[in-house]
């Protein structure tokens, strides 16, 4: 299923810098950016809480309506605050709706796999397809079914099944998932009796034992030094 185009009313700012950034977010507005299809860059804000919900639900394109004028727009990309859950800044590109795209699908693994009977565990490696298709061809996800995976399978990028349209641009041999037995491994009796019960440590305390040895060897060169004094 294709995503949808989200509209959202935006304003033209023209105050920059942290003090209007800050206003902004007081009024529960977002601050963005609009470019491409050589135009000039224009700053715009929006509703934070809009724009936040649409992302949420997958949202990559946007129809923005700047001064009554409405633009097709892909979003290029998102800034978060430190933690991952406040939005910061929206970037958007300009695009046709004709216009063949390039951008990052989430990939989705369905079904339990056969091979975990047999103690075998799914492990995804990718987790994001990059694809082209038309701006209102992009998915929202793609999904794949596991379930008839054995211990041992494994998945290449090849063996999935695209929408019509949309074009994979990664390499097919890359490898999706496997099922794979993990093994534990346990420390043998042998490997515990071989270990330094007490393994030296630089910069120790001596014992009271060497302490006694080192003050006994001393002694001499002690006595001998005061013996250079009387002379």
């Amino acid at each position: 299923m294709a995503v949808k185009t989200e509209k959202v009313d935006v304003k033209v700012r023209s105050e920059r810098g942290s003090r209007a950034i800050r206003r902004l977010r007081l009024g529960q507005m977002l601050p963005g950016i609009v470019y491409g299809h050589k135009q000039d860059p224009v700053a715009v804000s929006m509703p934070s809480g809009q724009v936040a919900n649409s992302l949420k639900r997958g949202a990559h394109v946007f129809e923005l309506s700047i001064d009554g004028r409405a633009e097709t727009c892909l979003v290029k990309e998102v800034q978060y605050d430190h933690l991952g859950q406040e939005i910061l800044h929206v970037d958007f590109a300009r695009v046709s709706l004709d216009e063949r795209v390039e951008i990052s699908v989430p990939l989705e693994l369905k079904g339990t796999p056969k091979g975990e009977a047999d103690g075998g565990v799914l492990q995804q490696i990718i987790a994001n397809l990059q694809v082209e298709c038309l701006v209102l061809d992009i998915p929202e996800i793609i999904r794949h079914n596991v379930s008839e995976m054995k211990l041992d399978d494994v998945v290449h990028i090849r063996d999935l099944q695209l929408p019509q349209g949309v074009k994979c641009l990664q390499d097919g041999e890359l490898i999706v998932a496997t099922v794979k037995e993990v093994l534990e491994v346990l420390p043998t009796a042998e490997a515990a009796e071989a270990a330094p019960a007490e393994p030296e440590l630089i910069g120790r305390k001596p014992s009271e034992e060497e302490a006694a040895e080192g003050e006994a060897g001393a002694a001499p060169a002690k006595g001998a030094a005061k013996g250079e004094k009387k002379e």
